[in-house]
Order: C-alpha cells, then sequence, then structure tokens
C-alpha cells in the first residue's frame, strides 16, 4: 500500500476531485447537489479518503454530510486522525 503525503491539503483533495468530476471545484461546493457526482463516484471518493488519510471509513462514517465538500472532507480526515490532514 502506497503511503500517504507529508501533508495533504484541502488542495490535495480538490485535484483529485478536478481529476475524478471532470471540472474544478472550490472547497465549499457541494458536488453532489450540483449533480457532478453519484453513488458510483461516492464509493471511489470513500477510497480515495481512506487511502490519501491512511484511515479505514466506518459504516456509521458514511453519512454524505462527510464527503459532500472538500472542505468537509478535510474535517472528517482531521477528526479521524487521518496521516497528516491540514
Amino acid at each position: 500500500m502506497p503511503t500517504a503525503p507529508a501533508t495533504t491539503t484541502v488542495e490535495d483533495v480538490l485535484a483529485f476531485l478536478a481529476a475524478a468530476l471532470g471540472t474544478e471545484v472550490g472547497p465549499d461546493d457541494d458536488y453532489f447537489a450540483t449533480g457532478l457526482a453519484d453513488s458510483l463516484f461516492a464509493l471511489e471518493l470513500v477510497t480515495f479518503v481512506e487511502h490519501r488519510f491512511q484511515l479505514t471509513v466506518e459504516a456509521e462514517d458514511l453519512a454524505l454530510d462527510n464527503f459532500r465538500t472538500a472542505a468537509h472532507i478535510m474535517a472528517f480526515a482531521q477528526a479521524r486522525g487521518g496521516a497528516a490532514a491540514s
């Protein structure tokens, strides 16, 4: 398993989102509400978060609110003690 970079920033998360969604989004843009993301993307996003922050997303963590924006992802990873979330 690859190791996470020393620091994962909101810009890193935004770069992943832009590549995966095919368009730029801001830290507070809700890509689910705008229709850019669907349930299949949600699975890809959870996998990205687990690998990038070296944490396990548990069933109780799967609330959409934890993943609907880059800012929410960062807050979730920091709260869960994810590797180098800043």
